[in-house]
């Protein structure tokens, strides 16, 4: 009981601090676009920033919150600790892939909004971000599981994230490439002239 009420009061806090986020967010759109910034690039690359650390931090804390209920643990075998989750009780697996695939989820959209990576780039970031967590879990004996497939599901979500984030990536790009050939449709008109 210890355990859930702590992880319910890092979704407490979080669900919370959606509001000010939100607000951080507007300001920080605000601020680019006074000082010259194009209002719609100014207000996707700030929601992308917000969204990135204010969407990872709280999955962060959860995944590095102590468990002192467990022994440490680790698996490095792939889809090895899946099989068992999914053979022992399909909705804690459901549970659990759910939330490995979110860990890096908001990281992964905002990196391909922010700063128009390839899917196959944000997949890697996604794959080092969650190496690097596995190890700190079992370093510093937080009774946590450490297992390959944590890193594969995080990367994934990453991965799905980015994905999904492809059509605000593409629509600045587009927008770019359509301003330009305008650009040189009118230079060519007045040559004409």
């Amino acid at each position: 009981m210890l355990l859930w009420g702590r992880q319910s009061g890092v979704v407490a806090v979080s669900v919370l601090a959606v509001p000010f986020v939100i607000w951080f967010a507007r300001r920080l759109a605000d601020r680019r676009r006074r000082g010259g910034m194009d209002a719609g690039w100014a207000r996707r690359s700030s929601y992308a920033e917000v969204l990135m650390i204010g969407g990872t931090a709280p999955c962060l804390w959860l995944v590095m919150m102590p468990n002192p209920h467990h022994v440490r643990g680790d698996n490095l075998m792939p889809f090895k600790d899946l099989a068992n989750q999914v053979h022992t009780s399909i909705p804690s697996a459901i549970t659990q892939i759910t939330g490995n695939l979110l860990v890096f989820a908001a990281l992964g959209f905002g990196l391909m909004v922010r700063f128009r990576l390839r899917p196959a780039q944000v997949l890697l970031i996604g794959a080092l971000g969650s190496t690097a967590i596995e190890t700190l879990q079992w370093v510093l004996d937080l009774g946590r599981f450490s297992s390959v497939d944590d890193v594969l599901v995080n990367a994934v979500g990453a991965y799905a994230a980015a994905w999904l984030a492809y059509p605000w990536w593409r629509r600045r790009t587009s927008v770019v490439g359509q301003d330009r050939g305008v650009e040189r449709d009118l230079e060519r008109v007045g040559d004409l002239e």
